[in-house]
């Protein structure tokens, strides 16, 4: 053991009195900066449902975390994102969007929303708590829903992220998940009832077993491993507190400095009444005399008197510096651009908050197409396609063979509107002609599905036939009309023959 080499064990340059990179030192100014080495569910165990709390207060009673999270909703589902079937006949995905269309209308379990609205919930919830369930909940035929199938949004605080402990069974449960030997979420621990409305009946709410296979977890794990998800505002909680309480303070500083107030300073060897005397028309309450003015009032003050008039403070020149930088954060890290959050467009051209708008764009397509769709979106459809099956509503013989071709669904988000109509849509018929885009794919961008964008121009043209009417966009008539312009001319052969030949 003695003839071990230690230097095997060191790290490269770990001798060194530099470090390679700044952030590695231990010098003085550094010295303080220390963050916890903590895992990525350390935040469970004591602190996330504060966060969670003070997250849920400021979107209620900040404006500007209420904004940002209205915007950010808006922009992600909009009038909701459409589900399409992509296999199957004409017919059959007929059938099946028209039992979607039906099951849509009643698929809250708390008969409140509809699904477009279940999706703007969901949204809602994910901003404000960093995470929200929904429960699939099976129904009886008797029931006499399209197909056997409800869902129910759950709140975060309804799955305790503190509760830690090991089932009878021998699994972990951990954030109020539990898992099995290998590591599969098995199962949810959740309240009966919302723990912040029982309103003192603890002892009748306790802790249920869910099934994994009946619950939907919505959440962006930003780490690996991580369990639960926390408030996209957590790390300008703080930020926003303080600038609420200090704009406050302003505000009243304002409210104080519109209160004008004038002193009389009295010379020393004055021993009368003093000028109020003369002028006062009222006394306060402790008896001191009050002077009544009225605009553009001038009055004479006896020899040797002088008025003061009091200079309170104002909000300062730097502070509208002050607050777009840390509405800026603010904005930042709510994933909501400054100019989309406040209106403020000063100094912005057209181009700039393109190129702004589209990076927002991006962000929102990102949390669609990588949570929201594989993570709710998309497992409602295949418990409703599996509810339809359980129903007989849907012909489907070879279910059991064919599902993932069954369930497979093209999602279409509400469509972005165009900057400037003339030169996107122009653009958009360019891209087309060149082959760069497909017209299903124009179509699909904005939110709008081919296939009824075609049957509505089909019964658009039968109308406009059958009544004898021409439109100018009517892209027949364009053929018709150029058609002539495009045949070839006659032309007159000359010969050498003579012309009565």
């Amino acid at each position: 053991m003695d003839n071990i080499d230690n230097s095997a064990f060191e790290l490269p340059g770990a001798s060194a009195q530099q470090p390679e990179f700044n952030a590695g030192g231990r010098g003085r100014r550094l010295r303080a900066w220390r963050p916890p080495n903590t895992g990525p569910n350390s935040v469970t165990v004591g602190s996330l449902s504060l966060i969670r709390s003070r997250s849920r207060g400021a979107h209620r009673n900040d404006p500007w975390a209420g904004t940002a999270a209205d915007k950010w909703v808006s922009n992600l589902i909009g009038t909701g994102v459409q589900a399409k079937a992509v296999n199957g006949s004409a017919a059959f995905k007929a059938r099946v969007k028209k039992l979607w269309d039906r099951w849509c209308k009643v698929a809250d379990a708390d008969g409140v929303l509809d699904f477009s609205g279940i999706q703007a919930m969901l949204g809602r919830e994910w901003e404000e708590a960093g995470e929200v369930f929904v429960r699939l909940r099976a129904r009886r035929l008797s029931d006499e829903l399209p197909v056997p199938l409800q869902v129910q949004v759950i709140e975060a605080e309804q799955c305790p992220a503190e509760y830690y402990t090991v089932a009878k069974n021998g699994n972990r449960i951990r954030a109020g998940i539990e898992f099995n030997a290998i590591g599969q979420r098995v199962a949810y621990w959740m309240y009966q009832a919302h723990p912040g409305d029982t309103l003192g009946l603890m002892a009748d709410n306790p802790l249920v077993r869910v099934p994994a296979e009946q619950v939907l977890h919505l959440y962006e794990p930003l780490r690996a491993g991580q369990l639960r998800g926390i408030p996209r505002s957590a790390p300008v909680l703080v930020r926003m507190y303080n600038l609420d309480s200090f704009d406050d303070a302003v505000l009243e500083r304002q409210r104080i400095a519109n209160l004008f107030a004038g002193f009389f300073t009295a010379p020393q060897t004055d021993g009368g009444g003093g000028p109020l005397s003369e002028v006062s028309d009222d006394t306060d309450n402790d008896g001191t005399p009050l002077a009544g003015l009225e605009p553009g009032t001038m009055s004479e003050l006896p020899p040797g008197w002088e008025v003061n008039f009091s200079t309170p403070p104002d909000a300062g020149s730097t502070y509208p510096d002050f607050l777009r930088a840390q509405l800026m954060a603010i904005a930042a890290k709510h994933g909501v651009p400054y100019e989309v959050l406040t209106g403020d467009l000063r100094n912005i051209s057209d181009r700039a908050l393109k190129l702004i708008l589209n990076e927002f764009r991006r962000l929102i397509e990102q949390s669609q197409w990588l949570y929201l769709i594989p993570q709710a979106l998309q497992p409602i459809r295949e418990a409703f396609f599996d509810a339809a099956l359980l129903a007989a509503a849907l012909p489907m013989p070879d279910y059991a063979e064919q599902r993932e071709d069954y369930v497979q669904t093209l999602w279409v988000p509400q469509g972005w509107p165009y900057s400037h109509p003339v030169q996107d849509v122009d653009a958009d018929i360019k891209a087309v002609q060149a082959g760069f885009e497909s017209r299903d794919g124009v179509v699909l961008a904005n939110g709008n599905d081919p296939e009824e964008i075609d049957q509505q121009n089909i019964e658009a043209n039968q109308r406009a036939d059958a009544a004898g009417l021409i439109y100018t966009s009517d892209g027949r008539q364009a053929a018709k009309i150029a058609a002539p312009a495009s045949a070839p001319k006659k032309t007159t052969e000359v010969t050498d023959e003579p012309a009565d030949a």
